[in-house]
């Protein structure tokens, strides 16, 4: 009876202990909590959930291209002797590009100049002549035929003159032209001969661009062509810069559609022209927020599931909080999903939580640019950019 009275007594004092560690080995209890240690957070790591207007707005498909760009071709026929610049140097107006053979335009610029100077020197003559007659005349001492004859000499040796200097003018201008020199700052684009070719009028040589001219060209679908205005926002995504998003302005709107495509050519300009893609022709997508509807939007990267439930991880003072939220339909050319409801303007989340958080884990801030190493540090967040 006294061993069986000692073993009831140890049930009694062992199993409340039992129960107490129980409670506290649960998952996100206090101990737990406060075993965690606090994530670190950069900027880079937050994403702010935001109003756009550009879910179903008209969508603009084109390419980056520059306004000013010049497409110089051969205006004489010649064989290529120097290529000074190739393919992605950049020029200054009036530096030498090309030079093209120029002996043949020399020797006609010489024959040129020679035949204006006999045409000088004839018309002087015959314009001393003329005054010799005229005076002669006056003085009743030759006839008024003599006179008319001087004066049609004269007038036909000053045709032959202006004759000579055109062709002057133009064998200087021919000597010009074998020179191809850029007509602006900017850079090489396409190189399209070498030394030795021979080029005949007409034929491309080089082209030129201004990189500081850069703006998105496309087109939009004629049936949308009744919400767009100049000025309207406009944002795209470049093919070869991932996830960042540029921003604009509709600059031009053609004034007629394309017969095949039933599309219309438009144009958009940076907001921020010194961040724009120095490269032409890269592809682009984007949207015109023409106002017609507005949606608060995240991106799904952002967002987890749960089966048909879905939530994100937000930022709350010192913690990060799970907050369920009821979602819109998905924009499949933005990867942007419509939050019905759950947050609200403003509310900054967590770029790319990892499986690892807990609700209510304290964060701590690090300065821009640590978001790869907090994240291997927490093992929660994934670096920014993704």
């Amino acid at each position: 009876m006294k061993h069986t009275a000692r073993l009831l007594a140890l049930a009694v004092l062992v199993l409340p202990l039992a129960a107490c560690q129980k409670g506290d080995s649960k998952p996100g209890g206090a101990k737990d909590q406060a075993a965690k240690p606090a994530l670190l957070i950069a900027p880079e790591d937050l994403r702010a959930v935001a109003t756009s207007g550009l879910i179903g707005a008209p969508v603009i498909t084109g390419s980056v291209q520059p306004a000013r760009r010049a497409d110089l071709r051969a205006e004489v026929a010649a064989v290529v002797l120097q290529v000074v610049k190739d393919n992605g140097e950049r020029v200054r107006q009036g530096d030498l590009l090309v030079r093209l053979d120029a002996t043949s335009i020399r020797d006609s610029l010489a024959s040129a100049e020679e035949a204006l100077r006999a045409s000088t020197q004839s018309f002087e003559q015959t314009q001393r002549v003329l005054e010799r007659a005229k005076t002669l005349n006056q003085q009743g001492m030759t006839s008024m035929q003599a006179l008319e004859d001087a004066e049609l000499r004269r007038n036909a040796a000053q045709s032959e003159l202006a004759a000579a200097r055109a062709r002057a003018v133009s064998a200087r201008q021919q000597l010009t032209r074998t020179e191809v020199r850029a007509p602006f700052d900017g850079v090489v684009s396409e190189r399209r001969v070498s030394v030795g070719d021979t080029v005949q009028v007409g034929r491309e040589i080089i082209k030129v661009i201004d990189p500081a001219s850069m703006r998105f060209e496309g087109q939009v679908s004629a049936d949308r062509l009744s919400e767009l205005k100049l000025g309207q926002p406009v944002a795209f995504r470049v093919n070869g810069f991932g996830d960042v998003e540029f921003k604009g302005k509709l600059s031009r709107i053609d004034a007629s559609a394309n017969a095949a495509t039933r599309q219309v050519e438009v144009a958009a300009s940076f907001d921020e022209p010194a961040k724009a893609p120095q490269v032409a022709g890269l592809y682009a997508e984007g949207r015109v927020n023409s106002g017609a509807q507005s949606a608060l939007v995240l991106a799904e990267g952002s967002i987890q599931r749960e089966g048909d439930a879905a939530f994100v991880w937000a930022l709350k003072g010192d913690q990060i909080k799970r907050l369920p939220v009821q979602l819109g339909p998905r924009d499949e050319r933005r990867g942007e999903v419509v939050i019905v409801s759950g947050l609200v303007s403003g509310d900054q989340v967590l770029r790319a939580p990892g499986s690892t958080l807990s609700d209510g884990q304290k964060v701590q801030r690090v300065a821009a640019g640590a978001g790869a190493a907090s994240a291997a540090t927490a093992g929660a967040v994934a670096p920014a950019g993704r």
